[in-house]
């Protein structure tokens, strides 16, 4: 469930961050959602030795921030939901960026995830003021992120955005309409017959 979230912000800053650098496909044996987090970005974030890196800036050390800014083209690759799975077992709560790939972005609704999408200049915008006030504020009900003296709006599916503010999944929104959805098919072969 989400509505606000105040928080720090992990930044990665790079373009076309796919699902196997979110997500290793080493990792994906497992069918659990939950234990994914300790390998998001493991490429990058361990040495060859296993041992965290703490140049990278999304390290255990650091964990805490459920916000992440990320360059344009975020989750492109293969279709994994394993990426969102980790992303949220870290505590990724909400990711800004210029441009999601589209089936990262169905994934990271399905899960939980806020995607904000921005224009370059506004994500820029929003890292500079960042570096003055140390943290981004996220409305969903008003649908604007802030941080400092700026405050943009965002836009996401009325649908997507009733499901986040309720904690409801897609399937779940489904079973909780069967009757209306038994209703709607009664109706339908009526009017066929």
């Amino acid at each position: 469930m989400i509505d606000k979230i105040n928080s720090k912000a992990y930044v990665l800053m790079h373009d076309n961050i796919d699902t196997d650098q979110i997500i290793p496909a080493k990792f994906l044996k497992a069918t659990d959602r939950i234990g994914f987090g300790k390998h998001l970005f493991a490429n990058w974030r361990y040495d060859k030795n296993g041992k965290e890196s703490y140049d990278f800036p999304i390290t255990t050390k650091q964990q805490g921030n459920s916000i992440l800014i990320a360059g344009n083209n975020f989750g492109c690759g293969s279709s994994r939901e394993h990426a969102a799975w980790a992303l949220i077992d870290y505590g990724i709560k909400a990711i800004v960026s210029s441009e999601f790939a589209d089936i990262f972005k169905g994934n990271a609704y399905n899960n939980g995830i806020l995607p904000i999408q921005l224009n370059t200049k506004q994500v820029l915008a929003l890292l500079a003021e960042l570096n003055i006030s140390q943290e981004i504020q996220i409305n969903l009900e008003d649908q604007t992120i802030s941080s400092g003296t700026i405050k943009f709006p965002f836009e996401i599916p009325a649908l997507k955005k009733q499901l986040l503010l309720s904690g409801t999944t897609e399937t779940e929104y489904l079973i909780n309409m069967r009757d209306e959805i038994a209703d709607f098919e009664q109706a339908r072969s009526i009017i066929n017959l």
